[in-house]
C-alpha cells in the first residue's frame, strides 16, 4: 500500500484519543486537520514538538483547523503526556499502527547502534474536505509547527 499522495481525498480512519473518546477523521469535515506523528509520548523531542503546537494552538483554532498529535502510544500514556504538559489538543492512540501504516510513517531507525521500528516525525495537513494538502517528513522539531502554521494560512 502506498502512503496518499498530495492532492489525494484520505479514507476515513478512527482511533481511540484522549477524553475516552475514539475520534474519526470523518467527523472533522469541516475544519483543516494537522495530523503529527511522533515516535513516543514523553521523550524530550515529542515532548518539545507538542509543546510548539501547544502555544500556537490559539493561531490554528482561529485558522480554523484541529490540531491532533498520534503515536504508537496507548491511550493511558498519551493522557499522563497530554496532562503533564497541558496540551489544548487530543492525542490518539495507533497501537496496531493501522493509520501510521496508511501514512508510510514506520521506518527503520538507529537506535544506540541497533535497527529498530519506529514512527519517522512527520506531520499531514488536511483540508477541510478531507483532502490531503502537504506533508512534512524527516521533520525537525525546531519552528516545525510555525512552518505548519503558516502553510496553513496560505
Amino acid at each position: 500500500m502506498t502512503a496518499p499522495a498530495i492532492g489525494d481525498t484520505l479514507p476515513d480512519f478512527k482511533l481511540p484519543a484522549t477524553g475516552d473518546q475514539d475520534i474519526a477523521l470523518s467527523a472533522l469535515r469541516g475544519k483543516s486537520v494537522v495530523l503529527f506523528f511522533y515516535p513516543k509520548a514523553s521523550t524530550p523531542g515529542c515532548t518539545k514538538e507538542g509543546q510548539q503546537f501547544r502555544d500556537l494552538h490559539a493561531q490554528f483554532v482561529a485558522a480554523n483547523a484541529v490540531v491532533l498529535g498520534i503515536s504508537r502510544d496507548g491511550v493511558k500514556a498519551q493522557e499522563t503526556f497530554k496532562a503533564k504538559q497541558a496540551f489544548p489538543y487530543e492525542l490518539l492512540s495507533d497501537k496496531d499502527e493501522q493509520v501510521c501504516t496508511l501514512f508510510d510513517v514506520i521506518k527503520m531507525k538507529n537506535m544506540y547502534g541497533k535497527q529498530v521500528r519506529g514512527i519517522e516525525r512527520s506531520t499531514f495537513l488536511i483540508d477541510a474536505n478531507g483532502v490531503l494538502r502537504q506533508e512534512w517528513r524527516k521533520v525537525k522539531v525546531d519552528g516545525h509547527a510555525q512552518a505548519v502554521l503558516d502553510a496553513l494560512a496560505e
